[in-house]
């Protein structure tokens, strides 16, 4: 992993429209590419509203429509796209949260489909249940790009440290997390989270939230990050719609780890 990469995140909102989701993705990702985007980033669900009797109506099988479409747009711009998630409707019948991977010659490089199943319910907060809907991934993802190898998971997967560092030990150096927060535990845990896994794992963080959208059904936070390896905040946005651009040393990376050798100095054979 070296040399300097300029990435964009596309913090969109998300309406109960799926071509006009996807029109909108498609916009913002030629406008990240036009500006020498590199990898460009998609939150959580960009296509389908963030709620349990959405992701059935929204779901699709990939390869499909939406994966075809972004392996072409991958192509001709040129870009690795990570299409944050859509609901996957498998052969069987099953929904999954699951992100894609496209390289610059369009073809899907990785699939992950979302491990950690948000079921939560805080009293006056939020409830909600994914898994009245959805079935949770088995896989840990990781990923050859021509900057190096990357991690891949999804929000909630965020708050399991032990899969960062799997993903780390199998050698990412940058940790990708399209998610989709919301307004109650965003505010409080979304950036500490994102700083931790960074932190622990001396490596580039890439978190891609929708934008706050006031007359959803679902509130999310926003607030997309680049963190880098020391957990300094390279980026930042807001709640609003935005292209959020940054460009990283990924050399950042080894320099960390050989000024502070956390992962060599792990003994894992007294954490068992």
């Amino acid at each position: 992993m070296s040399g300097t990469i300029k990435l964009g995140i596309c913090q969109m909102k998300v309406f109960e429209d799926k071509a006009g989701n996807m029109a909108s993705a498609v916009k913002m990702i030629r406008e990240a590419a036009a500006e020498g985007c590199r990898l460009v980033v998609l939150p959580e669900m960009f296509i389908c509203p963030y709620a349990a009797r959405y992701f059935p109506i929204y779901a699709e099988p990939i390869p499909g429509e939406t994966a075809n479409r972004l392996a072409a747009l991958a192509a001709e711009e040129g870009i690795y796209l990570v299409a944050g998630s859509i609901p996957e409707r498998d052969d069987e019948g099953s929904i999954y949260n699951t992100s894609m991977v496209f390289n610059p010659a369009g073809r899907m490089i990785a699939k992950h489909r979302k491990v950690h199943l948000f079921d939560i319910a805080i009293p006056g907060g939020i409830t909600f249940y994914e898994s009245e809907t959805l079935s949770p991934g088995q896989e840990v993802t990781t990923f050859e790009t021509g900057f190096g190898h990357m991690g891949l998971a999804i929000c909630y997967d965020l708050r399991f440290p032990e899969l960062a560092r799997l993903m780390t030990l199998r050698g990412a150096s940058v940790l990708i997390f399209p998610a989709a927060f919301n307004t109650v535990t965003g505010p409080l845990h979304w950036e500490v989270l994102l700083r931790a896994r960074a932190i622990d794992n001396q490596v580039f963080v890439i978190a891609a939230s929708p934008a706050n959208h006031p007359q959803a059904l679902y509130q999310a936070y926003g607030h997309s990050l680049v963190i880098d390896p020391w957990g300094k905040i390279v980026a930042a946005a807001g709640t609003d719609e935005t292209i959020l651009m940054a460009e990283v040393n990924l050399d950042l990376v080894s320099q960390v780890r050989n000024e502070m050798p956390l992962l060599r100095h792990r003994r894992p054979e007294v954490y068992r």
